[in-house]
C-alpha cells in the first residue's frame, strides 16, 4: 500500500488539511479523529480500508496541518463543528459519502449524519456517539469553571527537544505506546530554533461553557437515517459508562453495536480486528432499502 497523499481545501474556515488513501474515484470514506489527534490516528487503518474505499482522514480545525479558529473566537464547540466538516466535503465535491468518526470525531459524525441524512450512506463510530451532553447537575459549574479559562489559551507553548521525547510525552499521558502515537505526534509537531512545539490549537483544551442538553442529544440521535455501526472498547472507557451508550444507541433507529476488548484508541491497537469489522458492515447489503436517502 503506498504512502497517503495530502489534501487541502478551502473553506470559511480556511484551509483545512487531510490525508487520503485509495483510488480517487473508489466510494469516498470521510474519517473524522478524536480530540487532540489528527489524521494521523488513521495511519494503520485507512490503508486496510483503501482496497475499496476512497478514505479521507482529516485534520479537523485546530488540529494538525488544518486552520486554527481566528485569533478573536475563544473556544471550538461541536456545533460549529460539525458545519466545519461538511464544508469540507463541500469543498472537495462529495455529494454522499461514508463517514467514519473515532471518540469526538463519532460524536461529530453522528450529528453530521442527523444534520445531513441524505448526503451519508453508511456511519461507522468508534468509541463515541454523540457529543458529551448536560443532564443539567453541573451546568452552573461548568459555565463558570470555562471563563475563569479564559487567559489559559496565551501560555508559552511546550518546547520539546525532539520528536522522540514528544513521543514519550503522548506515551505518558495515555494508553498507547510509542509505535502506536507517532503518526499522530509527527503530524502533530511543527519544528522551531531548539526543537518542536505543538501545532494544534491551544484553545482546543478549553471547556465548553454550554453543551448540548441530553434531551436534545437523544433527539439529534433519533433522526440519523444512516446504517450505524458502533464498535466500543471492552471493558467500558470511563467516560462512556456502558448504560449511558446503550441508552444512545437506543436512540438511532439502525444501529449494530459490536465491542472489542482494548482501549480507546482501538483502531490504533487492533486496526486488522476493526477493518475487519468495519469492512464487513460496509460491504453488507443494506436491509429494506435503509441505505437509501430519505425522500
Amino acid at each position: 500500500m503506498s504512502d497517503p497523499r495530502e489534501l487541502r481545501a478551502t473553506t470559511a474556515l480556511g484551509e483545512l488539511a487531510a490525508l487520503q488513501w485509495g483510488d480517487a474515484g473508489a466510494t469516498p470514506l470521510l474519517a473524522l479523529h478524536g480530540w487532540l489527534d489528527n489524521a494521523g490516528s488513521f495511519a494503520r487503518l485507512a490503508p486496510l480500508l483503501a482496497e475499496r474505499h476512497r478514505v479521507i482522514a482529516l485534520d479537523l480545525p485546530g488540529h494538525g496541518h488544518s486552520a486554527h479558529l481566528h485569533a478573536s473566537a475563544r473556544r471550538y464547540h461541536a456545533v460549529d463543528q460539525v458545519d466545519q466538516v461538511l464544508d469540507f466535503a463541500d469543498a472537495l465535491g462529495l455529494e454522499r459519502f461514508d463517514l467514519l468518526g473515532h471518540s469526538l470525531g463519532a460524536g461529530l459524525a453522528s450529528l453530521a449524519a442527523a444534520a445531513a441524512p441524505e448526503r451519508i450512506g453508511k456511519l461507522l463510530l468508534i468509541e463515541g456517539l454523540g457529543t458529551l451532553a448536560d443532564d443539567g447537575t453541573r451546568t452552573l459549574q461548568r459555565w463558570r469553571d470555562a471563563h475563569a479559562q479564559r487567559a489559559t489559551a496565551r501560555r508559552t507553548p511546550r518546547v520539546f527537544a525532539s520528536i522522540a521525547a514528544a513521543v514519550a510525552t503522548r506515551v505518558a499521558a495515555g494508553d498507547l505506546d510509542a509505535g502506536e502515537v507517532r503518526a499522530i505526534v509527527e503530524r502533530n509537531l511543527r519544528e522551531i530554533d531548539g526543537g518542536y512545539v505543538w501545532r494544534s490549537d491551544p484553545r482546543l483544551r478549553l471547556l465548553t461553557p454550554v453543551r448540548i442538553d441530553a434531551n436534545q442529544m437523544r433527539r439529534l440521535l433519533a433522526g440519523i437515517a444512516a446504517p450505524t455501526l458502533l464498535v466500543l472498547a471492552e471493558p467500558a472507557t470511563p467516560y462512556l459508562p456502558g448504560a449511558t451508550m446503550d441508552v444512545l444507541a437506543a436512540c438511532v433507529p439502525d444501529i449494530r453495536v459490536e465491542r472489542i476488548a482494548g482501549p480507546h484508541h482501538l483502531h490504533l491497537r487492533h486496526p486488522v480486528e476493526v477493518a475487519h469489522k468495519l469492512a464487513a458492515f460496509l460491504d453488507a447489503q443494506p436491509a429494506h432499502g435503509l441505505d437509501k436517502p430519505p425522500p
